[in-house]
């Protein structure tokens, strides 16, 4: 029966410490600050791997799921029309067409 709060006592201290340790800071060294990549980008990026039908399939559900989410945020921040179209258009990082 020890095992169990074991793990317990352990699991809170991670969730404890987790956050203390990310908010320390690294180095003073310079960083640059990164772009952010559109979701267009991320989707190619993360079907790179695969090829043939299986990168088309990836990649269509991905931008699919892209275009839910901006269309999502669209909705949330009241944006209608054809503001809403260029929107969506924006968010997802492209024409709103996927490449072949």
């Amino acid at each position: 029966m020890k095992l169990p709060s074991a793990f317990v006592v352990v699991s809170l201290v991670c969730l404890i410490i987790a956050p203390v340790s990310a908010q320390t800071t690294p180095s003073a060294a310079p960083t640059t600050v990164p772009v952010p990549a559109t979701k267009r980008v991320t989707c190619l990026a993360t079907t790179a791997s695969l090829k043939g039908q299986d990168k088309r399939d990836q990649l269509q559900l991905c931008l699919a799921q892209a275009r839910l989410d901006c269309l999502k945020q669209a909705i949330d921040q009241k944006v209608v029309g054809e503001s809403r179209k260029s929107f969506v258009k924006t968010c997802v990082g492209g024409d709103g067409t996927e490449p072949q």
